[in-house]
């Protein structure tokens, strides 16, 4: 059976655990190679990845491209405003039709509808790079950045998120619903701190809830990181949205700077997807401060997609 990984919830658990210990294990098995050199057992050597673009990119772009070098294969990038995509063809014909071509795909759109529909006629892999519904590659980092810099000496990987604290701060988005899941299947408690009218889909707090996260819902953004382990937070307007001054005024008193953070536990974490909006959701001294590991978390994404890329070629999980 072919393996689509459209959401978190799609691996599982057990197998989101096995795709975190992949990505920290491979990261420290290369630390001192070059960039651009395969990993000494190459195990996607021969596989081609095809990466359609309907958003810009930065970080996708770049680690899904590095992840396939360094995992021995490759990888073409595909604009849909420069294929026969962007000029009508279906989203079904061009899954029956990259399958033939390519070993996996991976989309980066607005409608998750399209992924959903990408993934039912593909017989190759389908990877979510992003969706106005969900980012499940970003989050993969996240989790790893976080147990690189918290594991408590000792304690198994899969257990390192179990019992922190975490707090969102800003729009009920696609990175909020993927950390909702997250929470659902590592463990971690996740405070939401959002403005009315702008909150995340309930279908994930439901879900997640079910599997025993533990979500609470604060409008007060000072009670909501008291005392966490890790603070997130996204930019305010997101690609293809219009610049709302109503809503960055709503979203005004959610933004992460130093003294939001002073009530943050003394060793918290500060994460940010990138790009940020400086001076919006995050002041510089927050983003270039000693709390903030959003670069670690940057470079992760490669470390991320490549044990992602692994899972859905069935080599771990």
């Amino acid at each position: 059976m072919t393996r689509h990984f459209l959401n978190l919830s799609d691996a599982g658990a057990p197998a989101l655990a096995a795709i975190l210990d992949d990505a920290i294990a491979r990261k420290a098995a290369r630390a001192h190679l070059p960039k651009g050199q395969a990993d000494a057992d190459a195990p996607l050597a021969g596989c081609v990845l095809a990466m359609v673009f309907e958003k810009n990119s930065t970080r996708t772009r770049v680690s899904f491209d590095m992840a396939m070098r360094q995992l021995g294969g490759s990888a073409l990038i595909l604009e849909a405003g420069s294929t026969q995509l962007g000029r009508g063809e279906s989203i079904a014909d061009t899954a029956r039709v990259l399958s033939r071509m390519v070993d996996a795909i991976m989309l980066r759109t607005d409608d998750h509808a399209k992924i959903e529909e990408l993934a039912r006629y593909a017989t190759v892999p389908v990877i979510n790079g992003l969706t106005d519904l969900s980012h499940p590659c970003q989050i993969v980092a996240d989790l790893q950045t976080v147990i690189e810099r918290c594991q408590p000496l000792g304690r198994p990987r899969g257990k390192a998120l179990a019992g922190q604290e975490w707090a969102w701060l800003g729009d009920g988005n696609n990175v909020l619903h993927s950390i909702v899941e997250a929470a659902g299947l590592t463990g971690f408690h996740l405070r939401i701190a959002v403005p009315a009218g702008y909150d995340c889909d309930e279908g994930f707090i439901a879900r997640a809830r079910a599997q025993g996260a533990r979500i609470t819902i604060e409008r007060d953004p000072v009670v909501a990181v008291a005392g966490v382990d890790v603070v997130v937070t996204d930019t305010w307007v997101s690609m293809g949205q219009a610049h709302a001054d109503e809503k960055l005024a709503a979203m005004a008193p959610y933004q992460v700077n130093a003294a939001l953070m002073a009530h943050a536990a003394r060793d918290a974490l500060f994460l940010h997807c990138l790009p940020a909006h400086r001076g919006e959701e995050v002041t510089d001294a927050v983003i270039d401060g000693p709390a903030s590991a959003v670069w670690d978390e940057a470079e992760n994404r490669i470390h991320a997609q490549k044990a992602i890329l692994r899972w859905a070629f069935g080599q771990i999980g």
